[in-house]
């Protein structure tokens, strides 16, 4: 089967097919293919303004397509559902709309720019003026980046350049953040830093996605979690149910 912009085009025109009244955030029925490969399968689900949810499963279960299909960026392309954010449709946008509507992608590899500082890297994303995430907020959250706000930005730590991309993400005054591996090749005590960031960011009512291999970890900050499987939903409940669900961890995450 091969997925055309025609299809893709004919798909989102529909107007909200789903609740008459969306949440802050909700995702209604998303499908996406990566060339003819069905790997979002009909994936709906709500978030409270300022929740953190855990969106979790084994590798391949269709996470970071989820993710890419929320921020609108490149493949894969979505062929039907819809994405309200704020009562603000996204489905119908380009990643640059949706990015201007409150949406950030980390991505697992971080995509600091070579050849920028830090401060560099943060001025380049901060809108101006900024509303709620200054420049200067973002060292206080991050004090490491101040201290390092001359360097070029890809010569930082694996964890500090963690730090600089959820700083830049920020610095757009987001309404959305969507994480994906935050925590990837980091060390113990860097997962613990960047954990105690994030839950400093959930204090100010930042609603949030975490994509991570890291069950554990992830589940400690969420409210909620979605396991995936074949790119379907198989659970939807609080983190805590999954920590405590042996069975549950086993067969869908092997943890």
């Amino acid at each position: 089967m091969t997925i055309t912009d025609k299809d893709f085009s004919d798909a989102v025109s529909t107007k909200h097919i789903g609740a008459s009244q969306p949440a802050y955030f909700s995702l209604h029925d998303i499908h996406a293919y990566y060339g003819e490969s069905y790997i979002v399968q009909g994936v709906s689900f709500d978030i409270h303004e300022g929740e953190i949810l855990a969106l979790l499963g084994r590798n391949g279960a269709g996470k970071t397509s989820t993710l890419r299909s929320i921020a609108r960026i490149g493949v894969p392309l979505v062929t039907h559902g819809e994405i309200w954010l704020d009562h603000q449709p996204l489905h119908n946008m380009a990643s640059y709309e949706a990015a201007t509507c409150g949406v950030a992608l980390v991505p697992e590899d971080r995509r600091i720019i070579q050849g920028l500082t830090v401060e560099e890297n943060l001025q380049l994303a901060q809108i101006a003026p900024p509303i709620g995430w200054s420049i200067q907020r973002i060292y206080e959250l991050f004090p490491r980046l101040g201290e390092r706000r001359t360097q070029e930005g890809t010569t930082l730590s694996g964890g500090e350049q963690q730090m600089l991309a959820i700083g830049r993400a920020l610095a757009r005054d987001i309404k959305l953040l969507l994480l994906d591996e935050p925590y990837e090749g980091l060390a113990p005590v860097v997962v613990q830093e960047i954990e105690r960031t994030l839950a400093e960011i959930k204090s100010h009512g930042i609603t949030t996605i975490i994509v991570e291999q890291n069950a554990v970890a992830a589940l400690k900050l969420a409210d909620r979690a979605l396991i995936l499987d074949s790119g379907q939903i198989v659970f939807d409940g609080t983190a805590a149910e999954v920590l405590e669900n042996d069975a549950l961890r086993e067969e869908y995450l092997a943890i």
